[in-house]
C-alpha cells in the first residue's frame, strides 16, 4: 500500500532521481534557503519505501500596501515527477495534493496549480477536492523542427534587427553589477502588477549558481532596458520571468530582443522547446500572446487550477465555471 509524506528539509528527503527541475531538490533547497518563501515536497512510496513520486510546493509570503499587509499562497509548476513504471500516474497524484491540501489549507489564502503537460490531468482529482479550474493561455515554441528565424513573423522580426542596429545588445548577466541592474528592472517591472510575484534578489543568485537558470540582459549605451530568466529543465526551456523598459525605449523593442536572443541561444544549445509559463487568460484581446505568438510558437489553452480555504469561494467560481466556462 502506498502511503504520502510530507518533507520540510532537503536533508529529510529520500533518495530518487531528479529530472524535472521544478521538483528538485536542488530547487527545495533554493526554497528552503530564500526569504518568504517555504518549500513542502510530497513525497509517495511503496510498501518497500521504494519512492514512486514526487511534487514540490512552495508557500510564498506577499507583502501587500491594504490589511493584512502579508498574504501567504501555495504555489504548484507542473504535476511532479514519476518513477518509470508508475500506470496509475493520476491516483498518485491525488495522493500527493491531498496530502499538501491538509497540511496547508489553513496557512494559505489559496492554492494555484500551473503549468500541466495535459489539459486535463488531474482533473477528476481536482474537482473532488473542491479546486476550480481557470482557463489559461499556454504557448510553447518548438525549436527541433525548424529554427527560430523559420517561425517568426517577418515584421517583429524586422523590429528587432533594428532595435540592433541602433545599439540594443543582449547577454548573459556575468557579474554583480550586471544582477544588480537587472533586479532594479524587474522591480520596478513588478512594482504597479500586484499579482506576480517577485521573488528576492538571493532566490535569483541561487538559481544561477544552481546551474539551471540563465538571466538575460539587453543595454543600450550601458543601462538594462529588456531583461528575462530562463530556466533549463530536462530539454526543455522555461521563460519564468522577464521585463523591460517598454514606454520609454519603445523603439529599440527591449522585450522583443531580449526573447529573440533567449530562442536563439536555446536553439544553438540543442533544446527542444521554449515554453512560456505566464502567458494569462485566453481573453480575446490579450496584447502579450499576441506579441509571443508573434515568435512563430503554438497555442493551446490549459488550466490553472485555484483553491481557497473559504469553501463558498469555491463553489461560487464552480458554479460560474459551469454556467459561462470561465
Amino acid at each position: 500500500m502506498m502511503r504520502t509524506r510530507i518533507y520540510e528539509h532537503v536533508v529529510e528527503l529520500p533518495d530518487f532521481p531528479c529530472r524535472k527541475y521544478f521538483h528538485s531538490r536542488q530547487l527545495m533547497q533554493i526554497y528552503e534557503d530564500a526569504q518568504r518563501q517555504k518549500p513542502y515536497m510530497a513525497v509517495v512510496s511503496d510498501d518497500d519505501e521504494q519512492v514512486v513520486a514526487h511534487l514540490l510546493a512552495v508557500v510564498r509570503q506577499h507583502r501587500l500596501w491594504i490589511p493584512p499587509f502579508l498574504m501567504q499562497h501555495a504555489w504548484v509548476i507542473g504535476e511532479g515527477e514519476y518513477e518509470r513504471g508508475v500506470n496509475n500516474r493520476e491516483e498518485v497524484f491525488d495522493m500527493m495534493v491531498s496530502a499538501l491540501k491538509n497540511k496547508l489549507q489553513h496557512q494559505v489564502l489559496y492554492f494555484e496549480l500551473l503549468g500541466f503537460e495535459q489539459k486535463m490531468f488531474g482533473y477528476g482529482a481536482l474537482r473532488r477536492m473542491d479546486f476550480f479550474p481557470v482557463k489559461w493561455m499556454s504557448v510553447h515554441n518548438s525549436l527541433h523542427s525548424a529554427p527560430p528565424q523559420d517561425r517568426i513573423s517577418e515584421r517583429l522580426l524586422h523590429r528587432i534587427e533594428n532595435g540592433i542596429a541602433r545599439g540594443a545588445v543582449t547577454k548573459k548577466v556575468e557579474n554583480d553589477e550586471e544582477f544588480n541592474a537587472f533586479f532594479k528592472l524587474l522591480s520596478q517591472y513588478n512594482w504597479l502588477k500586484p499579482y506576480h510575484y517577485q521573488p528576492p534578489a538571493s532566490f535569483f543568485r541561487s538559481l544561477m549558481d544552481d546551474g539551471h537558470c540563465q538571466i538575460f540582459i539587453t543595454l543600450f549605451h550601458g543601462h538594462v532596458i529588456g531583461a528575462a530568466v530562463c530556466i533549463y529543465s530536462e530539454n526543455d526551456v522555461y521563460l519564468w520571468y522577464s521585463a523591460a523598459r517598454r514606454k520609454s525605449m519603445a523603439p529599440l523593442h527591449p522585450l522583443a530582443v531580449t526573447l529573440w536572443k533567449a530562442m536563439t541561444d536555446a536553439h544553438e544549445a540543442g533544446y527542444d522547446h521554449v515554453r512560456f509559463l505566464n502567458v494569462g487568460m485566453p481573453f480575446r484581446r490579450n496584447p502579450y500572446r499576441d506579441f509571443i505568438l508573434r515568435f512563430g510558437g503554438k497555442e493551446c489553452s490549459t488550466y490553472r487550477w485555484f483553491l481557497t480555504p473559504i469553501k463558498w469561494v469555491n463553489h461560487f467560481f464552480t458554479w460560474l465555471w459551469r454556467i459561462i466556462g470561465i
